[in-house]
């Protein structure tokens, strides 16, 4: 792990743990509502920070104008979370994200931007996948200033971490290590991020599973050591352990077989005989429990990419959608749709080549 990614994660947590209360009173759990019969589901998996791939899916979707704004009508968007990390414009889309569920709600649509794993690691403090295009993109005016305020505040705790890495470093040298482990927009975007930012606190506010007319949307998967809670006991759970920037590697949001980690409904059956540690029945027999526990038709989730495109397997009741959209996999640029009732997968041209 780089020197950056250790001073990130620590100080990332610390930040977490200081304001995790601030952020517990600022944020309601939100009141489970009944849905309306939909006519148009659009569902997206990981973009991980390709915003031109995402407005490629957006317009061909007929989500979005060529400016982007709503034109979607009552139709619903589900994104199933990662949509940031890895690439270099993970804030464009979670600041569109955000304006189009403002947006399409008048229009009585709706926006949902379920939380992934990728999400979960930057409000709890875990920045190792987050570029330098994503830190750049939070630098303002005062940038400078904030950061060397930052070295200044917390110089005895910098120095005491690299004095324990190289005892006989410098405090100059440590400072030049510490400010190129920095780079400008990175505290920024740790505020930003942070439970009570006004992204973490956006993040907290929107659900792990959602349930569309019997489909369950999740960004991982549903383990059948989950089956036995209920989809809002679920959301409860994530957003208390965003809240609370839980790190504990049984916590909901950090567990392999929780809602954003689990990986064995996107594995094949003869690949999960192979790796089997225990009793894990098949990967059909695992979805049919998973439906029948929560009255469901259809899993759609994200996480595992899959280059080829989406794929529907077992009569259409597991959906997996992430095509590896962004530049960094160069998959399927891809959508689902649901139309009454039916999912369609569509394929769309990229508008920009993938960087070299």
């Amino acid at each position: 792990m780089t020197v950056w990614a250790k001073w990130g994660s620590q100080l990332g947590r610390l930040w977490t743990r200081r304001v995790c209360l601030l952020g517990a009173l600022a944020l309601a759990t939100p009141a489970a509502a009944a849905p309306p019969p939909l006519h148009r589901i659009v569902a997206v998996g990981d973009l991980h920070g390709d915003f031109a791939a995402w407005r490629d899916i957006a317009r061909a979707a007929r989500l979005v104008d060529g400016n982007g704004g709503w034109i979607g009508g009552d139709a619903v968007l589900v994104q199933t979370g990662d949509a940031v990390d890895r690439g270099q414009d993970s804030l464009k889309i979670v600041q569109d994200l955000m304006r189009l569920q403002r947006e399409a709600s008048r229009s009585k649509g709706q926006v949902v931007a379920l939380v992934g794993n990728h999400e979960a690691m930057n409000v709890t403090g875990d920045f190792r996948y987050v570029s330098a295009g994503d830190y750049a993109a939070y630098v303002d005016s005062r940038s400078v200033q904030r950061r060397e305020n930052v070295y200044e505040s917390n110089k005895q705790l910098i120095e005491a971490f690299y004095h324990q890495r190289d005892p006989t470093m410098s405090g100059d040298a440590m400072k030049q290590a510490w400010l190129q482990a920095t780079p400008l927009g990175s505290i920024e975007h740790r505020v930003a991020w942070g439970p009570n930012g006004s992204i973490g606190r956006w993040v907290a506010g929107n659900p792990a599973v959602a349930m569309l007319d019997g489909n369950i949307f999740v960004h991982g998967g549903i383990s059948l050591a989950y089956t036995h809670r209920t989809i809002d006991e679920i959301n409860r759970q994530v957003q208390a352990a965003l809240l609370a920037g839980a790190t504990d590697p049984h916590s909901i949001i950090n567990d392999s077989q929780g809602p954003l980690w689990y990986r064995g409904l996107a594995v094949s059956d003869t690949d999960a005989a192979k790796g089997a540690q225990d009793a894990t029945p098949p990967v059909e027999e695992q979805v049919q429990s998973v439906l029948s526990a929560f009255g469901a038709k259809r899993i759609v989730i994200g996480h595992t990419p899959l280059l080829s495109g989406i794929s529907l397997s077992y009569d259409g009741r597991l959906a997996r959608i992430d095509t590896g959209i962004s530049s960094v996999y160069g998959g399927k640029v891809s959508y689902l749709e649901i139309l009454d009732g039916n999912p369609i997968p569509h394929v769309v041209e990229r508008s920009q080549a993938p960087p070299k």
